[in-house]
């Protein structure tokens, strides 16, 4: 029950900064032993973390796995549309892999994925961080010991929050759906995953409706520039105004910011970042095209309706639910991380208060890291929450939930599926 040993391709702020932080802590469980990474400072940066021999750095996905097998398992958090290649050929190398959700913006590449792991009798685990976390594993738990009876219904919203969606799906990586995927698979894979897994049984019916409303520039205010530097005359009541964003936060989740827009974080640097780069855009006046906000209706065999939503336009970040049963309800919270479960017998109420002190998706970050390190070590015969089987079909669900918002109907799974086995 040694060790293991892992490479990381690409050292962004999910691969280095969420999960390769857990092999510094738990250094028994797993070492990095290489690194690929397009940019030099973020490569050089993860070297020197991780004491990583310099002839184990590369500058490329390509160049890492052109060569010989340098460690148990490989970490893939490149951008949506680099999953597919790196992924087949690490498999093809004999690595276990964990992979950075989503799978892939094309719906084949998931099911082809997914099934090559198979073949290749590897560890091939998806970033779907919900179901290590304690709320949802919580609520798992009440649903399946039967204590509100038979699970009917969920309402279940995701809080994307205001700002957030200004600066990934506005401004950033994630603002076109061509370049990325679409936001209900970028953002939202996570929720229809969990909500696959609460449900437990196979969906029947997808619909959705949604758009971009606000983000676009007939919504600009009066004189705005293209960028906030340039002389917003609304500055100081816009809450997008860059330099309020990324300066003016000072909690934890500024300091990821930073961190995510210039290598130089001191005010200077992000100044000057904002000045000429992607996160300085007047908000109204960018290149995006996904969403910011979305319903979507799900049916599934068991006869449970699910009702989520998707909004930009929260004050609050995190995931809210109500679970309707037979026997009772539940609400939760996940940004409180509290639970509140009331029999419709006794009438009584019980609150349960999960520590909220948990970083990285309520410690669904260290969670994953700590089941694969698990799966790994038994070398593929233990059971992973998220395989990439399991995976694939919650993944279809945001396809289907897209296909029926751009074609306004509803789209019935087994067609679906078929359709996409037919044209494979």
């Amino acid at each position: 029950m040694g060790k293991i040993t892992a490479v990381l391709i690409g050292a962004g702020q999910r691969g280095a900064g969420a999960y390769a932080p857990y092999a510094l802590e738990h250094p028994d469980d797993i070492q990095f032993v290489a690194v690929a990474e397009a940019d030099a400072e973020r490569r050089d940066r993860f070297q020197q973390a991780h004491h990583i021999a310099g002839e184990y750095s590369f500058a490329s996905w390509e160049e890492l796995l052109a060569g010989p097998k340098l460690a148990d398992a490989v970490l893939i958090c490149t951008q949506d549309n680099i999953h597919f290649a790196p992924t087949i050929q690490a498999l093809e190398k004999g690595y276990h892999v964990l992979l950075e959700k989503p799978m892939s913006p094309d719906p084949a590449e998931c099911l082809i994925m997914a099934d090559y792991a198979e073949s290749c009798n590897r560890v091939f685990s998806i970033c779907h961080v919900l179901r290590y976390t304690d709320f949802f594993a919580t609520l798992k738990g009440i649903i399946s010991d039967g204590r509100i009876g038979k699970l009917v219904s969920i309402q279940h919203t995701e809080n994307v929050e205001h700002r957030h969606q200004a600066h990934s799906f506005v401004r950033g990586n994630w603002r076109d759906a061509a370049k990325s995927s679409p936001m209900i698979l970028a953002k939202s894979c996570h929720d229809m995953d969990v909500l696959q897994w609460l449900v437990d049984s196979e969906c029947t019916k997808v619909s959705s409706f949604g758009s971009l409303t606000h983000f676009r520039q007939n919504n600009a205010p009066e004189g705005a520039p293209t960028r906030c530097l340039d002389g917003c005359p609304v500055q100081e009541t816009c809450p997008y105004y860059a330099p309020k964003m990324y300066i003016g936060r000072d909690d934890w989740v500024g300091t990821v910011l930073r961190q995510v827009i210039s290598h130089d974080t001191s005010d200077e640097g992000v100044l000057q970042a904002l000045q000429d780069g992607p996160y300085g855009r007047c908000v109204y006046h960018c290149d995006n095209n996904v969403v910011d906000h979305q319903v979507v209706n799900l049916e599934f065999a068991n006869e449970v309706t699910v009702a989520f939503t998707m909004s930009a336009f929260t004050f609050e970040g995190g995931r809210s639910l109500k679970i309707m049963g037979t026997l009772g309800q539940i609400r939760g919270d996940m940004e409180k991380n509290e639970i509140e479960v009331t029999s419709f017998i006794t009438r009584e109420k019980e609150i349960i208060r999960l520590d909220t002190n948990l970083a990285g998706h309520g410690g669904g970050d260290a969670g994953i890291m700590r089941d694969f390190v698990r799966l790994v070590r038994s070398d593929g015969k233990e059971k992973s929450l998220t395989g990439a089987q399991v995976s694939a079909q919650s993944h279809l669900l945001a396809f289907a939930a897209e296909k029926s918002r751009l074609e306004s109907r509803v789209i019935i799974m087994a067609d679906y599926k078929s359709e996409l086995k037919n044209n494979a």
